[in-house]
């Protein structure tokens, strides 16, 4: 049986996430953190993505990912792709990276689950290494967790990929210093 195609159209919303092979760590060191959101900013520039939130864990990760232009697809095969093939390289092995295809759940816009969705999509992937018990709990701050775009909430600044408003709007918030330090709390 053929795969069924991915849901894409311009302005779409995704809660984007893959796992390692096997259930094996596909992040086990700073490098291939780094590697991950080098290719990932590359990715964003080349197809026009803004990502609303991001974590990178262990043995998987998770993107809230706006597609102005319908390019899921060949974006994610970029990323996934280069990404796969510097990891490969760095431990000179060869084989798959990623179990299986990713998924990709329609967040907001045409498709998609509800409205609310957006606002309990963001909290889930910036509250992901506080359940794992990698950040907060007693361990630090949920913030200070090196691998999630909260920490751009908490400074105020992010890549130009990583738009801070549209979370922090989700929420009601503002967009100012005041708005983050209450997301954050």
């Amino acid at each position: 049986m053929a795969r069924q195609l991915r849901f894409e159209y311009p302005g779409a919303v995704y809660h984007v996430m893959a796992r390692g092979d096997g259930g094996k760590p596909i992040f086990v060191g700073k490098d291939d953190h780094e590697s991950f959101l080098y290719w990932l900013e590359r990715v964003c520039t080349s197809h026009g993505w803004r990502v609303h939130a991001w974590v990178l864990m262990g043995n998987h990760f998770h993107l809230l990912l706006e597609t102005p232009e319908a390019n899921l697809v060949s974006g994610m095969r970029m990323l996934l792709g280069t990404f796969g093939k510097a990891w490969n390289i760095r431990r000179q092995r060869q084989g798959h990276v990623f179990q299986g295809r990713y998924k990709a759940v329609p967040v907001a816009g045409e498709g998609a689950a509800d409205a609310h969705y957006f606002k309990c999509v963001a909290e889930y992937i910036h509250l992901n290494p506080a359940r794992a018990g990698l950040a907060g709990g007693g361990r630090g701050k949920l913030a200070d967790y090196p691998w999630s775009s909260l920490r751009h909430y908490a400074r105020g600044s992010s890549p130009p990929w990583q738009p801070l408003d549209r979370v922090l709007e989700s929420f009601k918030l503002s967009k100012d210093r005041r708005g983050r330090t209450s997301y954050l709390a």
